[in-house]
């Protein structure tokens, strides 16, 4: 699962800027709530992509409660394009084992 929560959360913002507990909705939701992260993996994926420079944290005043937006900044972006193309290599890796788990070499064809 490494960089499935970092991979979520730049794409997510890239939409829109959110809150921490509105990303954690947004996470849950948007996979068809297949994968829950929740506040104690998404708070320190925000702080560490702010520290990068990949976030900006913006405080907001919502309904008399203040609340900490964050939005993509370019190496963000950068980030997140570097990351979809790890991710596609991966899923054709695991694409190609599925569907010749059959020929795979060393594996007898009676268990």
């Amino acid at each position: 699962m490494s960089g499935v929560p970092e991979i979520l959360v730049l794409q997510l913002l890239e939409r829109r800027a959110m809150y921490g507990y509105e990303l954690v909705r947004a996470v849950r939701t948007a996979t068809g709530d297949n994968i829950s992260l929740g506040e104690g993996v998404i708070y320190p994926v925000l702080h560490s992509l702010e520290r990068a420079g990949a976030l900006k944290a913006e405080s907001r005043l919502v309904n008399g409660r203040r609340r900490v937006y964050y939005r993509v900044m370019a190496r963000g972006r950068q980030r997140l394009l570097g990351l979809k193309e790890r991710w596609a290599r991966i899923r054709d890796g695991i694409e190609t084992v599925l569907e010749n788990a059959e020929a795979l070499p060393g594996q007898s064809s009676h268990a």
